[in-house]
């Protein structure tokens, strides 16, 4: 069945995308994860990944030429497929419409045939659009829905945040493309769904989802068990939001509408969202509301009090007792890829001293003129990308029958969080000053903090730091990041007694440690790397020039 590529909705101003490059032309085998297409959007140059697998049969917009937000831009099928059809109703049929041809009058539904009615999957299909769990970054392969915005029966629009989703990397919000009437749930809250698994079908009241679903390879079964606890799914991950009172516009039918950003600082604030008064879309709650939050007084002073006591009785000396806490997203990605590496590229390691009495002058005098104060990490990143340049076989990845020695340095700096680790690229670092350095670095940090990062912030990096330095660690070394062949693991700044021309001499020193894939790094190649490093953060001056 051929599946339509629709442009998608890229950032939250967008309506329309120009087609800057097509990766795939007609006739070309694609495959799920395969990027067909690159997007001029309002804001930035975006790759379409089209999700599924096939041929591919229709090209709607050249490159060069804009579409419409929802307009289809390709058709995935199989090859001599006839897709005309899907063209002909592609104003009301849905992104991954199947084509079948439809006799003129409908099949009657026969829950208990054993085989698929394909024509009435099809006909079901003009009137409804199917969402699956979109590929949100470049090592996902599940995501877990954080909660519902919307309920089975509710008017839905084409630019309505249906879902929040927390993959590996981030919560990000899944949108639907499609006006018309939540028709079915198929993964509720608090439940992970493959990336291109159904997760919802939103179209017209009344329109036949079961045989959508059984033509998809569903158990007859399946569909009429999901819908009904899709409805009560919702609003049971919610049950303090729904018992709220003193819910405003921001609540609807129980649910709390708010941004996945919004949630997270009232968590840290202690705020309840169902007494703030959202300012976004249809009520929706979003920082600024956060932020500007003033809660009104309470007779809550007695509460605390109350809560203590029964939770020192409770307690009870030399008990015994664990927390099994749920593996997230991000924790498996990292086990997997990490696991990977580690067993899969075979590590050597490389620990070089640096004197970094001339690097704490130089960075006392930089920051007095500098817009942005610039961080020792800021220069072991600049020091990093000049020493990749000066030795371009580090800036390398094994790629099973050849290496490949990238032209460009993309810098990741490894940031933990409260799930665990993410890695920020910065962007052909060696060509940026400190400066420029200090401030992408700023707000990337501040967008992994906060979940924010967007896939192209986290993905393409050539060579990675991982600083420690800042929580007293002396040295340590670092598992690869793939597809590096190398990561840095920086040490912190101390202060030691060395013997200089027969004299005692205090001097500050850092120590850092190189971890590389023997496969395409060799150890003289490592050491020369260190070298450099070591020669650009003794003498700073060499940065800048």
């Amino acid at each position: 069945m051929a599946e339509v590529i629709r442009m998608p909705l890229l950032s939250d101003t967008m309506t329309e995308g120009v087609i800057a490059e097509w990766h795939k032309k007609v006739g070309d085998t694609v495959k799920s994860d395969d990027v067909i297409a690159e997007v001029e959007t309002d804001k930035a140059t975006m790759e379409v990944v089209g999700y599924v697998d096939g041929t591919l049969l229709y090209i709607g917009t050249e490159k060069g030429q804009a579409a419409k937000v929802n307009q289809v831009i390709a058709i995935v099928g199989k090859p001599g497929e006839d897709y005309k059809a899907l063209l002909e109703g592609s104003t009301t049929s849905n992104s991954t419409a199947k084509k079948e041809e439809a006799p003129a009058p409908a099949a009657a539904p026969a829950p208990a045939a054993p085989a698929v009615d394909k024509a009435a999957a099809a006909e079901a299909l003009k009137n409804a659009t199917v969402i699956r769990m979109p590929l949100l970054s470049d090592t996902m392969t599940e995501g877990k829905i954080i909660a519902w915005n919307k309920n089975v029966g509710d008017t839905v629009k084409g630019d309505d945040v249906l879902a929040e989703v927390e993959t590996d990397k981030a919560t990000m919000e899944v949108v639907g493309y499609a006006d018309g009437t939540l028709l079915y749930i198929g993964v509720p809250a608090g439940t992970a769904a493959k990336v291109n698994d159904i997760i919802a079908i939103v179209g017209k009241k009344d329109t036949n989802v079961d045989v959508i679903l059984a033509a998809e390879g569903a158990q007859g079964a399946a569909p009429a068990a999901a819908s009904a606890p899709a409805e009560s799914a919702a609003p049971a991950a919610i049950p303090a939001a729904a018992s709220d009172n003193g819910s405003t516009s921001s609540s609807e039918g129980g649910r709390v509408k708010a941004s996945p950003l919004a949630k997270k600082l009232a968590q840290e604030k202690g705020i309840d969202l169902g007494k703030v008064q959202g300012s976004g879309d249809n009520g929706r709650i979003v920082k600024k509301d956060v932020d500007s939050y003033v809660p009104s007084a309470a007779p809550a002073a007695a509460q605390p009090g109350k809560a203590a006591a029964p939770a020192a009785a409770a307690y009870v000396g030399g008990q015994e007792g664990y927390t099994d806490t749920p593996v997230s997203q991000m924790r498996k990605v990292i086990a997997k890829r990490l696991s990977e590496s580690k067993f899969q590229a075979p590590h050597f390691y490389l620990t070089m001293e640096i004197n970094m009495d001339n690097a704490m002058a130089a960075r006392k005098a930089i920051n007095e003129v500098s817009p942005v104060k610039v961080s020792f990490n800021d220069m072991v990143i600049k020091a990093a990308a000049l020493a990749l340049k000066a030795n371009p076989a580090v800036n390398s990845s094994w790629m099973g029958d050849f290496i490949r020695e990238n032209h460009h340095v993309h810098i990741g700096s490894a940031v933990a969080i409260e799930d665990g680790l993410i890695v920020p690229v910065i962007r052909f670092a060696d060509q940026k000053s400190l400066s420029q350095i200090a401030s992408d670095a700023k707000v990337l940090y501040d967008k992994a903090k906060n979940k924010k990062l967007q896939p192209q912030e986290f993905s393409g990096n050539t060579f990675t730091i991982s600083n420690l330095g800042m929580m007293g660690i002396e040295e340590f070394t670092a598992i690869i990041n793939p597809p590096d062949s190398a990561i840095l693991a920086v040490g912190g700044i101390k202060e030691v007694v060395i013997v200089e021309k027969g004299q005692f001499k205090a001097t500050n020193v850092m120590k850092v440690t190189l971890s590389c894939d023997h496969r395409s790094v060799d150890g003289a190649v490592g050491a020369k790397f260190l070298g450099t490093l070591k020669g650009y953060m003794e003498n700073p001056v060499t940065m800048l020039v």
